[in-house]
């Protein structure tokens, strides 16, 4: 049997396989658009963070932030995994504890939390949330009191450091819908609220400077800044963070040009900034979400409609698109693909990917190439783990595609294939 490695890719035969399954025949089984998820890749990535924690002797909590893909099965895995998660919604919230995941171990995010939210919060006693402005400080109190209940909370600062990445992926700035900002005082009468008042129990500090970020420096940067914002608070309140929760963001290669860093590189850098400001260092929290999911995703999608143009680049239309992955209209992100069941051929074209929805800038990937193709062949777009089914939606009423988990050789459906019926389920007659 013909058994080849491309590009890290798993070859059988000319088919892709994915953690031993073969791709050509997982359509066969569950449709196009199709997820599939290594689940091998994920774990792999978290025993990494793990590993890189525990050589720098650092205490340390792992925080999957599932806004980037947020499904029961996804908190199941977490679970066997022992991390926590985060959640930026009462749905995602909903969905946790559905899955089983402990509420002990669940940090609630969000700039805009609704009192409805932040009650279920309190009633399942997740285990912290997240303030991250003064309404919401006032609505939890009110809930704490009305409740007659205690919980534990962080502060979300933005402490005026911008990572370099797409615009809107930066939320650490001064300038952002999200947290309490430092410099203008606000996050100092926030911690002074919070510590006035008997049922929120302070555990420290949190801050996010953005996603999709390749360097160093941002973090070091931060780890600086947080320790230093923490020696102020000390001087005025005689408060030291039991935890420093420094975000997420860390970069993955979608393509050549992406250079990200590894996990051993990050914390070991982090964990000497910390240990050269000569404080007890906290608890270190991260919110890996990309990082941790996006690798291990794949597309598929089935070739149908062609368009070729003189002297220019033809159009390769696949029957999925923006509907089931809106960064490259969004982001103008950029992803690789491969045609999986024909692994041992050679690019003879290169082509536009086009989705199959009614925008011109329905575009999955500019150019791209490929062996010679024909309709029906499979085409698998890589590294789309995170922040596709999470995003997809309903536009031109195409239902949502199929989830399915592969490890060691094994295929199990996560989440159904939507169906016309489920699109028209919520509608009403006039």
């Amino acid at each position: 049997m013909e058994n080849m490695i491309i590009n890290d890719l798993t070859s059988e035969n000319g088919h892709l396989t994915i953690s031993g399954v073969d791709s050509v025949e997982l359509v066969k089984k569950y449709g196009t658009p199709l997820y599939v998820f290594d689940v091998s890749k994920i774990r792999d990535q978290i025993k990494k963070y793990k590993t890189a924690f525990e050589q720098n002797n650092l205490k340390y909590q792992i925080s999957y932030a599932s806004k980037a893909f947020a499904v029961k099965a996804i908190y199941q895995i977490m679970q066997t995994e022992n991390v926590h998660v985060d959640v930026v919604s009462g749905g995602e919230l909903y969905t946790a504890l559905a899955a089983g995941f402990p509420s002990n171990k669940i940090s609630f995010h969000g700039n805009n939390k609704s009192f409805e939210e932040l009650t279920m919060a309190v009633k399942n006693h997740v285990g912290v949330i997240m303030l991250d402005n003064f309404h919401e400080i006032e609505l939890l109190a009110r809930i704490l009191k009305s409740e007659q209940q205690q919980i534990q909370v962080m502060l979300r600062l933005t402490p005026g450091i911008s990572a370099h990445t797409h615009k809107y992926d930066q939320t650490g700035q001064t300038d952002s819908k999200f947290g309490f900002d430092v410099e203008s005082g606000q996050a100092k009468k926030a911690l002074e609220m919070v510590l006035n008042n008997p049922n929120m129990k302070m555990l420290g500090y949190h801050a996010h400077i953005g996603s999709q970020i390749f360097g160093t420096e941002g973090f070091k940067l931060l780890a600086q800044k947080m320790i230093k914002i923490a020696q102020n608070f000390q001087t005025d309140f005689n408060y030291w963070p039991k935890i420093l929760n420094l975000g997420g963001g860390f970069g993955i290669s979608y393509n050549e040009d992406d250079d990200p860093i590894s996990p051993t590189e990050f914390i070991s850098q982090i964990a000497a900034e910390l240990r050269n400001s000569g404080e007890e260092i906290p608890e270190i929290w991260i919110e890996p979400g990309r990082s941790i999911v996006g690798p291990a995703g794949y597309t598929l999608y089935k070739v149908g409609s062609r368009k070729d143009i003189p002297n220019l680049s033809s159009y390769l239309s696949v029957d999925g698109g923006m509907g089931d992955n809106i960064r490259p209209a969004l982001y103008q992100a950029k992803y690789e693909a491969v045609i999986a069941n024909k692994m041992d051929q050679a690019t003879t074209q290169t082509v536009h990917i086009a989705g199959k929805y009614c925008e011109s800038g329905d575009i999955l990937i500019d150019q791209q190439a490929l062996p010679t193709t024909e309709p029906g062949d499979i085409l698998a777009m890589l590294d789309t783990g995170a922040y596709g089914y999470s995003m997809a939606m309903n536009y031109n009423r195409n239902p949502r595609p199929a989830v399915v988990f592969v490890e060691n050789g094994q295929d199990k459906l996560v989440v159904k294939r939507e169906t016309y019926q489920d699109l028209i389920s919520l509608d009403c007659d006039y």
